[in-house]
């Protein structure tokens, strides 16, 4: 077992170390970064989203993976990114690049032999280069219209060789250019939901109680008038655990819900003798707890967790005039991903 930890204590420094190195790297290259240039490139990326223009990313190996990910970040904000393969692009891919298009080519050595050849198509297509590249004398760097330092003084890997420190450093000014951009555009939390719909942000941030209810038509509602074996009935072939109270006349306004609970209480506060003759009315919470159709699932659950006088599990929903219109369950919250 000493042996074991010592052999564990290694593992931990030398993982300590690798991820020591990366950051290091990346502080540097973010030293070395021309602020000038970063500009230019930020003020292409707002036209190129006002103009409906697509960002480009293209890369081979690694580089390629990384490329792929920063066009997954760049989409997700709001700016419409795409990978293209170096390699496809010269056999037919190349009709997704148009006019004015930003192409970002990621290279360590800036000698990719497939990012060079694909230049002057690129060029011919009208499109702006901009390199994420490891070395600013190379030629990609000398054909690229704009070029940012991804250089690093060697790889993590101890044979320098694998690409680490290096991928870690491109996808690091990526990151970067789409957080400032994020962060110029005044891109909101709510903006980064549309994108986002089955994440839990976007969940909370999109979805609407009426998009989670169970509609009135489904519902059977008794009226105050009910009686108990009626209430009873319902209670029993009903789905939401619960039997809403609605009023007789032409507007029928939810007026009173009756739960288990609700039904257990009653009956303990009256005479068995009596029981026969309880009406709903008699039984029901009046006045229950109520949410609008419109409002946000996320706000029906905390007011759901938030009720201090007792646990509430079902909320009625009403519509623009107040009507009633249908029922949300605690369930359906949970199910939905909200909790």
């Amino acid at each position: 077992k000493p042996f074991l930890c010592f052999i564990f204590q290694i593992f931990m420094i030398t993982l300590y170390q690798c991820m020591k190195e990366e950051s290091s790297a990346i502080l540097a290259a973010a030293k070395r970064l021309n602020n000038d240039q970063v500009e230019k490139i930020l003020v292409l990326m707002e036209k190129s989203y006002k103009n409906k223009k697509k960002l480009v990313l293209t890369g081979v190996g690694k580089s390629g993976i990384v490329a792929r990910k920063l066009a997954a970040t760049f989409t997700s904000i709001g700016l419409t990114s795409i990978y293209l393969n170096p390699l496809d692009a010269l056999h037919g891919d190349l009709g997704i690049v148009d006019r004015d298009d930003l192409c970002i080519l990621l290279s360590n050595s800036g000698e990719t032999e497939e990012l060079i050849n694909l230049i002057p198509h690129l060029k011919s297509k009208g499109s702006v280069q901009i390199g994420i590249l490891g070395n600013l004398n190379s030629n990609l760097a000398m054909l690229s219209d704009f070029s940012l330092d991804a250089g690093v003084d060697k790889e993590v890997c101890p044979l320098n060789l694998a690409p680490t420190a290096s991928t870690t450093v491109a996808m690091a000014i990526g990151d970067a250019l789409a957080v400032v951009w994020m962060d110029k555009r005044g891109i909101s939390r709510k903006d980064f939901a549309v994108n986002h719909p089955a994440g839990k942000l976007g969940k909370e941030l999109t979805l609407k109680v009426f998009d989670l209810m169970k509609p009135s038509n489904q519902l059977n509602p008794l009226s105050k008038n009910s009686s108990l074996y009626e209430v009873i009935t319902e209670l029993t072939r009903g789905s939401i655990g619960s039997c809403l109270i609605k009023e007789e006349d032409k507007n029928k306004k939810l007026i009173g819900l009756i739960t288990d609970g609700d039904l257990r209480r009653s009956l303990k506060n009256h005479d068995p003798n009596n029981w026969k003759t309880l009406i709903a009315e008699e039984i029901m919470t009046k006045d229950p707890i109520i949410i609008k159709s419109d409002r946000l699932a996320i706000d029906a659950l905390e007011l759901m967790e938030k009720n201090k006088k007792k646990p509430i599990s079902l909320l009625p929903v009403i519509g623009e005039n107040y009507e009633f219109v249908g029922i949300l369950r605690l369930h359906d919250l949970i199910q939905a991903g909200l909790s």
